[in-house]
């Protein structure tokens, strides 16, 4: 028996004669048994004169959705009104937001008053600036920058809405290490305060798209500015593993940096990671647990290793201790006499450059008093907000003799 033939009676339907019953047994009558074919759906209106079904709607994600935008209520508080209160009740970060760190140390710190003018060199969610804002009123002016095109814009909606016009706020997409060059072609005698709060945001860290931890699926991009430079996919499928294994060593202290570069490196002649998940795999196969068996992510043995690689993978990819030596090196010139600057920072690598910035700054007279030691949050905010647990503050103030630019070597680690 040849292979059966769809015949159309008009109806719009095709159908297939065949011998066979339902279940796939041949009948004792050898009856003929007919089965509608449905057509492909396909996305054509629904008109008088054609019988084509609509395209089936989209899937409900259900109680428990994968997807990230669609996962968290606080991200449409139009819809769920409350529900970004709630989660902050609970001591917990609303996806999507971040929550700023140090607010009252930093605002003793700056002290903003009234018709002073300032910058916030790391804008993000425009928590730290909201809060500055407000104390500048009336007369003041600051001066917001950032380096994510994505998130800068949104954040500038933020404070627009909340009346912070073009007479009282400036927002520009840039790196912070031009600091100078900014504030040479506004204030030529600087600025009263300047703020840096170093680090990833909460908004970064919660977008899977974005590729900045390893507790969420997503591409591997981890880009402060994805439109600009090497992904983290790119840079792990080009680097020399000496030179990431130094990557891994000195921008994250991370346990074991050879192994883990060999088994990078190893892996990439096959496929390079090219998501958070493969790149979280390659480190758990190159720690193994003392069994001889490839640990889980989860593991308390193995999780600060991961965590620390892509501390060090995103480092590298952005560039970051770059910017922050360029940035340590020309602010004080950016300050005026008597300038307040804070810098927040969120591991070692950062302190230890801030630190030794700081005390050259104070030994050649660029500044006149520098912290003597490091500001933490208090047990309580970290209670209500276990991400600024890290977070460590520095700050410094002006000298009153002309501004210098600090030394290369000031900055080293």
């Amino acid at each position: 028996m040849g292979r059966p033939r769809p015949r159309d009676y008009g109806t719009g339907e095709r159908f297939f004669f065949v011998s066979k019953l339902p279940c796939g047994s041949i009948s004792h009558d050898r009856s003929t048994y007919v089965f509608p074919v449905t057509p492909p759906l396909q996305s054509v209106p629904a008109t008088p004169g054609n019988n084509r079904r609509p395209a089936r709607r989209p899937r409900y994600s259900g109680k428990n959705p994968r997807k990230f935008h669609e996962k968290y209520k606080e991200l449409s508080p139009d819809r769920y009104p409350g529900t970004i209160q709630k989660v902050e009740g609970a001591g917990k970060t609303p996806a999507g937001m971040h929550r700023p760190i140090c607010v009252e140390e930093i605002l003793k710190i700056l002290d903003p008053q009234p018709g002073s003018r300032g910058v916030d060199a790391t804008l993000g969610y425009g928590g730290h600036a909201l809060q500055i804002l407000e104390r500048l009123k009336p007369g003041g002016f600051l001066l917001g920058l950032d380096t994510d095109i994505l998130q800068l814009p949104r954040t500038e909606a933020r404070l627009r809405a909340l009346d912070f016009g073009p007479a009282m706020l400036e927002v520009v997409q840039t790196n912070y290490a031009g600091i100078d060059r900014l504030i040479a072609t506004r204030w030529a005698e600087g600025v009263d305060f300047i703020l840096a709060d170093l680090g990833c945001s909460s908004m970064q860290l919660d977008d899977p798209d974005r590729g900045f931890t390893f507790k969420s699926h997503g591409p591997l991009d981890m880009r402060m500015n994805p439109g600009k430079g090497p992904s983290a996919a790119q840079w792990l499928a080009t680097i020399k593993e000496d030179k990431l294994a130094r990557a891994l060593r000195e921008f994250g202290d991370v346990p074991g940096a050879e192994a883990v570069a060999r088994t990078l490196c190893e892996a990439r002649k096959i496929r390079a990671p090219q998501t958070t998940t493969e790149l979280t795999d390659l480190v758990c196969r190159a720690l193994p647990c003392s069994n001889g068996h490839t640990p889980k992510p989860k593991d308390p043995a193995v999780e600060p290793a991961i965590r620390r690689v892509f501390q060090a993978v995103r480092i590298a990819v952005n560039d970051e201790f770059s910017a922050l030596e360029t940035f340590l090196r020309v602010v004080p010139a950016c300050l005026k006499p008597g300038g307040r600057l804070a810098i927040l920072t969120f591991h070692s690598g950062e302190d230890r450059r801030v630190k030794s910035a700081f005390k050259q700054g104070l030994t050649k007279g660029v500044y006149s008093t520098i912290s003597n030691d490091i500001l933490r949050p208090s047990a309580a905010e970290i209670r209500s907000n276990p991400r600024a647990s890290s977070a460590k503050l520095r700050w410094a103030i002006r000298g009153p003799t002309p501004a210098v630019v600090v030394a290369n070597e000031a900055c080293a680690s």
